[in-house]
């Protein structure tokens, strides 16, 4: 057993999705059964929430994990930052009744300045993040250029939900088990306009067109029931993702901390490097392979215009987020 513990930073520990994820960082499902780690629980400085949040490090306590070698409750983010080698931002404003997607990420935008700031003081030197809370992409957007610091390529919003959404609806429809499905990319915004790419994607050794003949259902049907995913969980169940949303943030983790298998990739949010024409600093989903110790966007994957055209629509929404938040991202 490595005897180092990795520090695990948690914002809004209080809330669902962590309620989800904790228990099983703490359990190893994270960085595997040989590696301790010591959670660090964050969560907004009021008196009521952080009993909530004392309540749940009580039980995480009371699991007597083998790999948990501490838990630091806070309301504090220079305590709560300090030495953490991941930072797993899940905490963020819900969208309340009238409020514009603006003011959400307005609202939001001020929260992730200062986390961003707190993150590159006293996060330890090889520190990465992952944004999980919406609107993930531009929540991620604000926290790099406010840590400065750091570089670029410690940042990742999660679109792995949306990648593992599209795979399970890709196995359904072609009654395979949901693992036969590889190389499927999400494109772009973790929102209504992404784009699931199917047509790269694999069933078996097989494209999912070859497999998946229905032209119709994959250019309509799937990307809208994917897109709109969420909406219809909240609908039936009236909460939000909170299970799936803490697997795919574990799956992604998981997925940038060891070598992509064969020729797979996964989808995450990375910092733009203009691959694929995207606009530089915009963060953007791409198909990713990592080697353990470094990630790259993978290259030459082939667009049709189809796709192109999905990919277009979907950076275009991610400016007009950008520009909507441009007092929050120092010049």
């Amino acid at each position: 057993m490595n005897q180092i513990p990795i520090r695990v930073a948690v914002t809004g520990a209080a809330g669902q999705i962590a309620y989800s994820l904790l228990f099983r960082i703490a359990s190893g499902d994270l960085f595997g059964p040989d590696q301790p780690v010591i959670l660090h629980l964050i969560e907004v400085d009021v008196p009521e929430i952080l009993a909530k949040l004392d309540g749940t490090a009580m039980e995480i306590e009371d699991c007597a994990f083998p790999l948990l070698k501490g838990v630091v409750t806070t309301g504090d983010l220079s305590v709560g930052f300090k030495g953490v080698n991941w930072a797993l931002f899940v905490g963020a404003a819900p969208r309340k009744a009238g409020m514009e997607r603006k003011d959400l990420l307005g609202a939001n935008g001020r929260i992730f300045v200062g986390q961003g700031r707190a993150l590159e003081k006293h996060a330890a030197a090889d520190v990465r993040a992952l944004v999980v809370g919406n609107p993930c992409n531009t929540n991620a957007l604000i926290l790099l250029n406010n840590a400065r610091g750091i570089p670029s390529d410690r940042f990742f919003a999660m679109t792995r939900l949306d990648e593992n959404r599209a795979r399970a609806q890709l196995a359904r429809k072609a009654s395979v088990d949901t693992t036969a499905v590889t190389n499927l990319a999400i494109w772009g915004n973790h929102s209504s306009t992404m784009f699931p790419d199917f047509f790269n994607a694999r069933i078996g050794t097989r494209p999912v067109p070859d497999i998946i003949g229905h032209k119709e259902w994959l250019e309509k049907d799937f990307i809208t029931i994917v897109q709109q995913r969420g909406a219809a969980v909240i609908k039936a169940r009236g909460l939000s993702s909170a299970a799936s949303a803490a697997n795919a943030a574990i799956d992604t983790v998981r997925s940038v901390v060891n070598p992509t298998p064969g020729t797979d990739w996964h989808s995450v949010a990375v910092c733009s490097d203009g691959s694929y024409g995207i606009e530089k600093g915009l963060m953007f989903s791409y198909p990713v392979r990592s080697t353990g110790k470094t990630w790259n966007i993978v290259p030459d994957v082939p667009l049709n215009e189809f796709s192109r055209a999905k990919i277009a629509l979907t950076e275009k929404e991610l400016k007009e987020e950008r520009a909507l938040v441009s007092d929050l991202i120092p010049g």
